[in-house]
C-alpha cells in the first residue's frame, strides 16, 4: 500500500491495522544520542487513547507502547526505531453486517474502488486507531524540537458552534475538561452540545487549533516543499479532516493588503520582528521567526445510531443504523494527533534546511 511513508530526512511510516494484532510506526532519520523511554512516548498515546471520557468511544484500550530496535540503554543509536502497539480490545463482529453496505461518509466505497476488496472490521486502515503510530512518532519529533527549544501546543479551539473565547483562554483548563478547550465556560457549553446530539443519536464536528513557538527563521522550501504546504498536507493526512488554514486563513479573503500585511520593526535586542501575525508565521513557505500558527476543521463523526440511506454491495438501496464503538466526536481525541503531525513535519524541514546555506554547513564541519 502506497502512501504510508511521512517525511524525507526525518520519516514514519506507519503500519496495520484497527482490529488487526497491532498497530505502529517505524521511523527512520532520529539521530543518535536522544535520551528516549516508553514512557516518553506513553505519555502522548494516553492522551489519545479511548474510554476516557462519555464522548469518546467506550472502545478499552491501553495502547500500551513497546521500543522494537532503534535505541540501546535508554538512548537512539541512530538506526530505524520500531515502535508497537498491541490491539487487546478487538469486537470485529460489531462490524460483520457492513461487509455488505457502504457506510455513509465512511472509506468503505472508494477502498472496494480503488483495491477491490477491504477490510471491514473497524475500518481497517482507514480507522482513526492508525493515529496512534503517529501519535508514537510524533512523540519523539517533539522530544527532539523541545531540544531546539520549540514546542507544538493544539487545543480545541470550537465543536459545533460552541468557540473559545481568548479572553478567558487558559491552558490548564484543558486538563480540567473532557473536550480538551482552553475555556472552562465554552467546555461547559460544548459538553452540553455533545449530549443532546448523543441524545439524537448524532454526532458533531469541530476545529483544532495549533501553535508552533521558538522555530527560527528561514525554515522552508520556496516552491513545492513549502512549510506551509507541508503542514496542510500533514494535517490533511488526518482521516477526519475536511478543512486547513494558517493565520487569517479564509478571512484574509475578506481583508485589504493595508489591513493584512504584517508590518516589521526593529526590536529592542536587534531582531527583525512583526507587529501583528496575520500571516501565521510563515511567508513564501518560509517561516518568519514568529509564532506559527494554523487550525484544522474536523467533520462530524460519520457512524451515527440513527437511519441512514445508502446502498448495499448488491447495488441496492437500504436504510442502515451503524453498530459498534464510535466516538461521537472526533475533535478531543485528535487534538495530540494533530499536534504529533505538526511536530513531524516541523522537525523534517528544519533537517531540511539545514543544507540551505553554505555558511552554515562550513560552520558545522569546521571548515
Amino acid at each position: 500500500m502506497a502512501g504510508s511513508t511521512l517525511g524525507t530526512l526525518f520519516s514514519v511510516t506507519t503500519w496495520g491495522e484497527s482490529h488487526g494484532k497491532g498497530i505502529g510506526v517505524v521511523i527512520d532519520g532520529c539521530p543518535a544520542g536522544l535520551t528516549l523511554t516508553e514512557s516518553d512516548i506513553q505519555a502522548y498515546l494516553n492522551r489519545r487513547k479511548p474510554g476516557q471520557s462519555r464522548f469518546t468511544t467506550p472502545r478499552r484500550e491501553e495502547d500500551a507502547v513497546e521500543i522494537l530496535s532503534g535505541v540501546f540503554k535508554g538512548r537512539t543509536t541512530g538506526t530505524p526505531i520500531s515502535l508497537m502497539i498491541r490491539n487487546t480490545s478487538q469486537r470485529s463482529n460489531d462490524y460483520s453486517e457492513i461487509a455488505s453496505y457502504y457506510r455513509p461518509g465512511h472509506a468503505d466505497y472508494t477502498y472496494d474502488c480503488k483495491y477491490g476488496f477491504r477490510d471491514y472490521t473497524g475500518g481497517g486502515r482507514s480507522s482513526g486507531r492508525e493515529t496512534a503510530g503517529r501519535v508514537a512518532a510524533g512523540a519523539v519529533a517533539a522530544k527532539i524540537l523541545s531540544e531546539l527549544g520549540i514546542t507544538v501546543t493544539a487545543y480545541t479551539k470550537a465543536i459545533g458552534p460552541v468557540s473559545i473565547s481568548y479572553d478567558r483562554f487558559d491552558l490548564l483548563q484543558m486538563e480540567e475538561n473532557a473536550v480538551n478547550m482552553p475555556d472552562s465556560a465554552a467546555a461547559k457549553l460544548a459538553e452540553a452540545y455533545l449530549d443532546d446530539c448523543r441524545s439524537r443519536q448524532d454526532s458533531c464536528g469541530g476545529i483544532v487549533e495549533c501553535v508552533i513557538r521558538g522555530m527560527p527563521a528561514g525554515i522552508g522550501e520556496p516552491c513545492f516543499e513549502k512549510l506551509s504546504a507541508n503542514l496542510a498536507k500533514a494535517v490533511c493526512s488526518i482521516g477526519a479532516v475536511k478543512g486547513f488554514e494558517i493565520g487569517d486563513g479564509f478571512e484574509a479573503a475578506k481583508a485589504n493588503g493595508s489591513a493584512n500585511n504584517d508590518f516589521f520593526y526593529k526590536k529592542k535586542d536587534g531582531t527583525i520582528g512583526k507587529k501583528t501575525n496575520h500571516a501565521g508565521g510563515i511567508l513564501g513557505g518560509i517561516s518568519d521567526g514568529s509564532d506559527i500558527l494554523f487550525r484544522a476543521a474536523f467533520k462530524p463523526t460519520p457512524s451515527i445510531s440513527s437511519n441512514q440511506q445508502t446502498v448495499n454491495t448488491s447495488g441496492e438501496n437500504i436504510v442502515v443504523s451503524v453498530r459498534g464503538r464510535h466516538d461521537p466526536i472526533i475533535v478531543p481525541r485528535a487534538v495530540v494527533v494533530v499536534e504529533c503531525m505538526a511536530a513531524l513535519t516541523t522537525l523534517d524541514m528544519l533537517m531540511i534546511s539545514m543544507t540551505s546555506r553554505l555558511d552554515r554547513i562550513k560552520d558545522f564541519f569546521g571548515q
